[in-house]
């Protein structure tokens, strides 16, 4: 699969671009930016590769599919643009502004015929393939409650104004991994930090509570303007707790200039030092992290593309973690929990 990345910010260049080189059936084989820095950086990182100035350029030059890695007001327009031409799409998220507008992205790639799919590459994060280790190993019985905090200090960061902020960009993580660890949603309730920033009114930490139809709650919290650098996470069951504290080692190394091409057997693991601790009446066991690799959303991309597999994160899903961030938004407004469940009209 030739692939075109569209953006060489932060996102293009430490979360795309090592993972593409990774992925197994894929191709790498033209960037789209026009900032002097940031084709400086690819010429530095990937000397040779063919930079472009626009997503018509791009796609004018013949690619197969496009990641775009975009500031979220822009990312709506490039994948329109996108579908349009008839190439598969990889969205980064956030997604869309809402959920009925993710729902018509959605439609629009199915009536053209193209596969699009939404970068919720945290599923493969070592520490979350780990909870879902020892959620299926059973040993916690039946599972009352989830909690992942996340807290980066970050401040630069924030994509500010009201199509950014903290709640749609690293809170998209955080709720996709509940929904797909725990299933969907069917209240919520949130709490927002807000900062006062050029673009205007910014939220920049959150805390979101979701009450799963499976009945477990989970605790979702995220900062990114308070100095503190921190990734936990708790679960807790009828039959013991699980805990850990993560490095977040996969971005930790990219950001350290290590690759997962480079030796992809040995990477994302998390080391020794922030294995999770699991507690039951059998006492306390260390629990070795699970492999966490990025590349595989790549690799099954390509897959679904060729037709021998499905895309890794389908619209569908992405719609869902919208639905909970919209009604996040409204709770934190209202000071009120948001009912979540489906009506017929949804």
């Amino acid at each position: 699969m030739r692939l075109g990345l569209v953006g060489y910010g932060a996102g293009g260049r430490f979360f795309h671009a090592p993972y593409i080189e990774a992925a197994t059936g894929v191709e790498l084989v033209g960037v789209v930016t026009r900032s002097p820095q940031r084709r400086a950086e690819l010429a530095s990182d990937r000397p040779g590769m063919p930079v472009y100035d626009s997503l018509a350029d791009l796609l004018a030059a013949g690619v197969d599919a496009v990641t775009i890695t975009t500031p979220p007001q822009t990312r709506r327009e490039l994948v329109d643009e996108a579908i349009a031409a008839g190439v598969h799409v990889v969205a980064d998220k956030p997604f869309a502004r809402t959920a009925s507008e993710a729902a018509a992205m959605g439609a629009a790639a199915d009536a053209a015929g193209v596969k699009l799919s939404v970068y919720h590459q945290r599923r493969l994060d070592a520490d979350i393939q780990t909870v879902k280790a020892v959620l299926e190993g059973g040993r916690l019985g039946t599972v009352w409650r989830f909690h992942s905090r996340f807290d980066l200090d970050e401040p630069g960061s924030l994509d500010a104004g009201p199509d950014g902020g903290l709640l749609r960009d690293l809170g998209s993580h955080l709720v996709d991994q509940a929904l797909w660890l725990f299933g969907p949603a069917a209240r919520v309730h949130a709490h927002l930090d807000h900062i006062e920033l050029d673009s205007g009114t910014t939220d920049c930490g959150f805390v979101v509570c979701l009450t799963h139809t499976s009945g477990v709650v989970s605790h979702l919290s995220a900062s990114k303007v308070n100095r503190l650098q921190a990734r936990t996470l708790r679960l807790y069951g009828s039959g013991g707790s699980y805990r850990a504290t993560s490095s977040d080692v996969q971005s930790s190394d990219i950001r350290a200039g290590r690759r997962p091409v480079d030796d992809p057997d040995s990477w994302g693991y998390e080391p020794p030092s922030h294995w999770g601790e699991l507690n039951t009446s059998s006492g306390a066991q260390t629990i070795a992290s699970s492999q966490g690799r990025h590349q595989d959303y790549y690799t099954r991309f390509a897959a679904a593309v060729a037709g021998t597999d499905t895309v890794p994160v389908p619209v569908s899903e992405a719609v869902e973690v919208l639905r909970v961030l919209d009604g996040a938004r409204l709770s934190a407004q209202e000071q009120s929990v948001v009912d979540l469940t489906p009506t017929p009209t949804d």
